[in-house]
């Protein structure tokens, strides 16, 4: 499963890991450094990426670099574009892990939360896709990962702007991949399952029903999958098998009766929490 991660010679190439700060970004962010990539790592919170850089520093002989900043804010991605640019940064591979989600019935949420949710999980991984894309594209090749989530596959109740977000993300991906293929840039999709990060116990979901605790995976497990399919040119990656075969019999499954099943899984809470 990892042969493509640990066989890419990457020493020396360069990075660009946003939402970093814990969970699978962070996790990620380890892996490239293990593998002698410099990085640059991206997220709000400036003391736990200060932290993350300093235990990489100190295990590994690459360049970290912390660039705090709020990408679900307008014109953020631009700005985190051309800090990598003025800084002389030549970015080889962009992860897009930045995200959050919000549980709520979709009409009870502000919409100024919503806003934000769409723009950093639509918006901003577009626009960091479609500039660096362009940049990998003049130097003959690169590496884009955009992480969506099993929920790409399924309309769910309480999650509504969130699991459509991320079905964009599939889509999207997978249509410029196959627009990229003869620039040597490469695109891939990281569709994780339940995953061990901040994510679903923000958002209150620390009593999972059995088959969750079942398909629970560790969040550096999944970084390993995600970057073991980048590298190893997929295009789409759910993670694990048992969620790999779910996804699969979901394509037998009544759309009515996937909504149903959307709302059983995500809606066992209902007030409005956020996570990421």
């Amino acid at each position: 499963m990892e042969r493509g991660l640990y066989t890419m010679n990457l020493k020396g190439k360069r990075a660009l890991v946003t939402g970093a700060s814990s969970g699978i970004g962070a996790e990620m962010a380890k892996l490239l450094a293990a593998r002698g990539l410099n990085l640059v790592i991206t997220a709000r919170r400036a003391d736990r990426m200060e932290a993350l850089a300093a235990e990489i520093k100190a295990e590994y002989a690459v360049e970290v670099d912390v660039l705090p900043l709020d990408l679900s804010a307008t014109g953020a991605a631009l700005v985190l574009y051309q800090k990598t640019e003025e800084a002389g940064k030549e970015i080889d591979v962009l992860i897009n892990n930045a995200g959050f989600g919000i549980q709520s019935h979709f009409a009870d949420c502000a919409w100024e939360r919503t806003h934000q949710q769409l723009q950093l999980n639509i918006v901003a991984l577009s626009e960091l896709t479609w500039r660096f894309m362009n940049v990998m594209k003049t130097r003959g090749g690169g590496y884009i990962l955009n992480v969506a989530s099993i929920g790409a596959y399924i309309p769910s109740p309480y999650y509504a702007a969130y699991t459509a977000g991320k079905a964009y993300v599939r889509n999207f991906t997978e249509a410029v991949s196959y627009e990229a293929k003869a620039s040597g840039v490469k695109i891939t999709c990281l569709c994780p399952g339940p995953t061990d990060t901040e994510f679903l116990t923000t958002a209150g979901h620390k009593d999972l029903p059995a088959i969750g605790k079942l398909i629970f995976m560790s969040a550096r497990r999944c970084a390993q999958i995600g970057l073991s399919g980048l590298f190893g040119w997929r295009v789409n990656i759910v993670s694990g098998w048992i969620n790999r075969f779910m996804m699969l019999t979901l394509r037998l499954t009544p759309r009515w009766l996937m909504v149903r099943i959307g709302a059983f899984t995500m809606g066992r809470h209902t007030k409005s929490e956020e996570s990421g």
